[in-house]
């Protein structure tokens, strides 16, 4: 069974969730379980180059970011908390971050390292980097210190790994990955770092409830989809490209591509497409509609009305 863990490098209980998961699969007896680490951003607006955390908890923008991780608390009393429950877990009794970077980079960082040797050197990475931010308070933004850990654990520090996260980052939000860390099993989720005997309970239910792995386009066109519902046009063109470019006739594809170029007022885009999906299929009153309105935006109300009343004729519901 594989599972996916969404987690910001910067979360207090991404680390003790690290631990918590480690001791639950230790006594684990189900199926053998692989451990996939996902990256979620708790603070995507961080600065590029890294700014003390005490002075950024004086910002109340970092602030309000910060809740992500700590529900029902201020970030300064969180730390408290999450520092004395570090200290149960093992982590040590000098535990807590002194930056606030960007983990953009330790993502890239992170998933490199799984493309490279797969579970066991990503969790190895992602341990050094929890322990570099948690432990060592150094700042995991700062290249040298991601090429450090590179270098000691063997991955290829060399550029690549950028459009994945961007990619991942956007899964993880089409999934409604909502906090650090989420356990992802199948069509499960578990959130927060929840007790071990908890995590065991997941997997098991997760276990007796297999779903259906879906092909690869399909899974990726839903994705884009909830996206895109979720009024992240850019986002949704973003995963639906690789299909644009290998499914490039599939009308269910063009469609989503025709509603993202919309929605993003990409007019020309939208226009050209709906103009093809049109000509195929006179009677898609869906795709008729969308192109009046595409029509009436770009300022051509005579163009679009013939659509509109068409589309109209043939669903009541957009007259």
């Amino acid at each position: 069974m594989r599972i996916e863990v969404w987690a910001d490098m910067v979360c207090g209980w991404a680390h003790i969730g690290k631990r918590r998961l480690e001791k639950a699969l230790a006594s684990w007896e189900g199926e053998p379980v692989e451990v996939v680490w996902r990256p979620y951003q708790i603070d995507p607006s961080a600065p590029a180059k890294a700014e003390p955390l005490a002075e950024a908890l004086r910002d109340p923008m970092t602030d309000e970011a910060l809740q992500a991780c700590s529900p029902g608390l201020s970030p300064a009393d969180n730390r408290v908390r999450v520092a004395g429950i570090a200290a149960d877990e093992g982590l040590g009794e000098q535990w807590g971050a002194a930056w606030r970077p960007n983990t953009l980079e330790a993502h890239r960082l992170i998933a490199v390292a799984y493309e490279t040797g797969g579970t066991a050197l990503q969790s190895a990475v992602v341990e050094r980097v929890l322990s570099a931010h948690f432990v060592e308070t150094r700042d995991i933004g700062d290249p040298a210190v991601l090429s450090a850990i590179a270098a000691e654990s063997g991955v290829p520090w060399d550029g690549r790994g950028a459009a994945l996260v961007r990619e991942l980052l956007l899964t993880g939000k089409a999934k409604g990955v909502r906090t650090s860390p989420t356990i992802v099993a199948g069509d499960r989720a578990l959130a927060g770092a929840q007790p071990p005997d908890v995590i065991r309970e997941f997997l098991a239910d997760a276990a007796g409830h297999p779903v259906r792995r879906l092909p690869a386009e399909v899974e990726r066109l839903r994705l884009a989809e909830s996206l895109l519902d979720q009024r992240d046009p850019l986002g949704a063109l973003t995963l639906l490209r690789p299909l644009l470019d290998e499914h490039g006739t599939d009308r269910g594809v063009r469609l989503l591509a025709a509603r993202s170029y919309f929605a993003s007022a990409q007019l020309g885009r939208a226009r050209t497409a709906l103009e093809s999906l049109v000509a195929e299929a006179p009677d898609d009153s869906y795709a008729r509609h969308l192109l009046g309105r595409t029509l009436h935006r770009q300022g051509h109300p005579e163009q679009a009305a013939p659509h509109l009343t068409l589309a109209a004729a043939m669903t009541p519901d957009y007259a």
